[in-house]
C-alpha cells in the first residue's frame, strides 16, 4: 500500500512484526532502538498542523480504532470466504452472527478501512469518515454515541487528514499476529499517554500514568471479581486488570467491570478503549453530575476499586449531600473532595473487598474541616492497610506531591499499617516528568504482599518502609507521612576519614573559586574590546 504524506516524511508497511521507519530527511535516520509507536507519533504529530491536542486525539485515536476493527472483520471475513465455509454455507460472509461469535464487530462495506484509503484523497474524506462512524455505530448497538464525528469539521486539514489515513493504513493492528504482540494496546497507550504530556494539566483527567496504574493492579491483584473506577478517565485501571490476569494465567471472563466518569469526550474514549480490547464496557456510566450527585451504581458492592480521582477537587457538591449514607466517618470539607471520594469507594467497597487510590499528599496530614477526625476513625477501625509516598513529577497534570492508599474492610493486620516511602525511586524520563523502573515497582509490591501475608521476608527498612502498630501512629497524631516511620537511611561508610573527606572538599572549592576568578577577568578582556569597561 502506497503512502502519500507530506514532503520529507516516508512510512514503510508493517505487519505487526517490523518496526515503522520514519525519515525526516535521507541524511537524519531515526536510531534503530526507538519503538514504532513512538516513531508513529511523531509522524502522526507532524500532519497535525493548526489543531490542538485536545481534538486531535479523536482524530486519531478514531481512525486507529476503525482500522484495528476492519482488520479484525476482515480476518474473520477470509475464513469465511474459504471454498470449505462456502461449501458448507450460504453467504456465511454476510451472516452477522458468525462475526458475534468470533467478537468482532460488523463492518459495513462504506466503512471499512479499505474504503477509507481509497477516499482519503478526495475533497469529501471527511464527511465519508464521519458517514462510516454512524454506519459502525448503526450495525453495533454496543458502540451506540461513543465514536468520534469530527472529521468533517472545517480545521481539519483534508490533505493531513489523507495523509494521517494513508500512515495508519500501514500498521497491521487488528491480524492474529498484531494482536498476539498487542501491537493495538502499545499504539493507543502510547497515544494516550504522549496527548496527556501535550495537553499538559488537562490531559492528566483522562489518562493516569502507566507505571503508577501497574504499580496498584500489582499491588491489589484483581485476579478474580467486581472491579470498580468511580471517575474512570479512559480506562486505563480496567486495562490494566485485564493485563494483570491474563499475565497471571487467569481468565479474563473471571473479571467485571463497573465504572462512572463525568466528562462525555473521556467517556467516550474509555469505550473505546475498551471495546477495542474485547472488554465488556456496558456498565462504565456517564452522566456530567458525576459520581456523588448522580451515583449511577447505587448498589454495587465492588471486590477491588481502583481510582485516580481529582486532586483537592473543589465545589463537589457538598452542600446538597449533608446527610448522605456514604459518610460514615464524617463530613468531608466543602473545599476539598479528597475525603468524599475514599468514603465513596469505601462505600461501595465489598466485606472483604480492596481499594487503591490516588490522592494529594495532604491527605495525609491535614486537619482541616474535620479531615483529621476521618482519618483517625480510618486507622482505628484498622482499615488502612498501607500508604506509599510516591516521587514528585510522576503525573502529567499535576506537580502536587501524590501517595497511594490501600484500604480493606477486612485486613489482614488491622492493627498495624505499613508505610512506604518511594519518593526516592523511579527515574527522569524527561526534564520534567518521573518513571518508575520495573525493579522499583517490584520492590514496593513484594514489600506489601510480604507484610500482608506476615511473611518472614518482610522486615522494616530504614528509610524504604515501616510497619507501625496503632499506638505509635497515635503518637504522631493520625498524621500518615511515610517519612515520619520509616526515617531516614543510614549512610553507608565508605571507609574515608573525615578529616580526609573535608580536606578533598576544601581542595575542591579552593580549584573552582580560582576558575571564578580566571572566567571574571577574561569577560570583563572581552567586554573592554567592545567599551564596556567593568571595574
Amino acid at each position: 500500500m502506497g503512502v502519500n504524506l507530506p514532503r520529507g516524511l516516508k512510512v514503510t508497511k508493517i505487519d505487526g512484526t517490523a518496526d515503522i521507519d520514519v525519515k525526516e530527511t535521507a541524511r537524519k535516520k531515526p536510531k534503530p532502538e526507538t519503538p514504532f509507536e513512538q516513531q508513529l507519533f511523531k509522524a502522526a504529530d507532524k500532519l497535525r498542523k493548526n489543531i490542538d491536542a485536545a481534538e486531535y486525539k479523536h482524530v486519531v485515536l478514531g481512525l486507529i480504532f476503525l482500522k484495528y476493527i476492519s482488520d479484525s472483520f476482515q480476518v474473520v471475513y477470509d475464513e469465511l470466504m474459504t471454498p470449505e465455509m462456502q461449501e458448507e454455507f450460504d453467504h456465511p460472509e454476510e451472516d452477522r452472527d458468525q462475526y458475534t461469535l468470533k467478537n468482532t464487530f460488523w463492518v459495513p462495506p462504506q466503512a471499512r478501512y479499505s474504503h477509507i484509503f481509497a477516499e482519503s484523497k478526495k475533497p469529501e474524506i471527511g464527511k465519508t469518515l464521519d458517514d462510516a462512524m454512524d454506519l459502525i455505530e448503526a450495525e453495533n448497538p454496543t458502540l451506540k454515541g461513543i465514536l468520534p464525528k469530527v472529521y468533517a469539521r472545517q480545521n481539519l486539514d483534508k490533505a493531513a487528514l489523507g495523509g494521517l489515513i494513508d500512515l495508519i493504513g500501514n500498521i497491521a493492528v487488528g491480524t492474529e499476529a498484531a494482536k498476539s504482540k498487542d501491537i493495538l494496546g502499545r499504539v493507543y497507550e502510547y497515544f494516550l499517554g504522549e496527548f496527556a504530556a501535550a495537553e499538559g494539566k488537562k490531559g492528566g483527567q483522562f489518562y493516569t500514568p502507566r507505571s503508577i496504574v501497574k504499580l496498584m493492579t500489582e499491588m491489589v491483584e484483581p485476579y478474580k471479581g467486581r472491579i470498580y473506577d468511580p471517575c474512570c478517565g479512559s480506562g486505563g485501571m480496567f486495562i490494566m486488570s485485564e493485563k494483570f490476569v491474563e499475565s497471571h494465567q487467569g481468565k479474563v471472563q473471571d473479571i467485571s467491570i463497573y465504572g462512572q466518569e463525568s466528562n462525555h469526550t473521556t467517556h467516550r474514549l474509555c469505550r473505546m478503549n475498551l471495546a477495542i480490547r474485547g472488554i465488556d464496557g456496558s456498565q462504565i456510566k456517564w452522566n456530567n453530575e458525576g459520581s456523588f450527585l448522580n451515583d449511577e451504581l447505587p448498589d454495587l458492592r465492588a471486590d477491588f476499586i481502583l481510582a485516580n480521582p481529582p486532586f483537592n477537587q473543589k465545589e463537589w457538591g457538598a452542600e446538597v449531600l449533608t446527610d448522605d449514607p456514604r459518610f460514615t466517618l464524617g463530613m468531608p470539607p466543602k473545599n476539598s473532595a479528597n475525603y468524599a471520594w475514599m468514603q465513596h469507594m469505601i462505600y461501595h467497597l465489598a466485606p472483604k473487598g480492596t481499594l487503591a487510590l490516588v490522592l494529594a499528599n495532604g491527605s495525609l496530614s491535614s486537619n482541616s474541616g474535620g479531615e483529621g477526625d476521618i482519618r483517625r476513625k480510618l486507622v482505628e477501625a484498622g482499615m488502612v492497610d498501607c500508604i506509599v509516598a510516591l516521587p514528585k513529577q510522576l503525573f502529567y497534570n499535576t506537580g502536587i506531591p501524590a501517595c497511594l492508599w490501600f484500604i480493606s474492610k477486612s485486613s489482614p493486620r488491622p492493627k498495624e499499617t505499613l508505610f512506604i516511602d518511594a519518593s526516592e525511586l523511579g527515574f527522569m524520563i524527561d526534564r520534567t516528568h518521573r518513571d518508575f523502573a520495573d525493579d522499583d515497582l517490584k520492590k514496593i509490591s513484594d514489600t506489601y504482599h510480604a507484610w500482608k501475608k506476615e511473611d518472614e521476608s518482610y522486615e522494616d527498612e530504614k528509610g524504604f518502609c515501616k510497619s507501625a502498630e496503632l499506638q505509635e501512629i497515635e503518637k504522631h497524631g493520625f498524621v500518615l507521612t511515610p517519612g515520619r516511620y520509616v526515617g531516614i537511611p543510614d549512610e553507608e561508610d565508605d571507609g574515608v576519614p573525615f578529616e580526609e573527606k573535608i580536606g578533598a572538599l576544601a581542595n575542591e572549592l579552593s580549584e573552582q573559586m580560582k576558575k571564578e576568578a580566571e572566567l571574571n577577568q577574561e569577560i570583563k578582556k572581552q567586554l573592554a574590546k567592545i567599551g564596556v569597561v567593568i571595574e
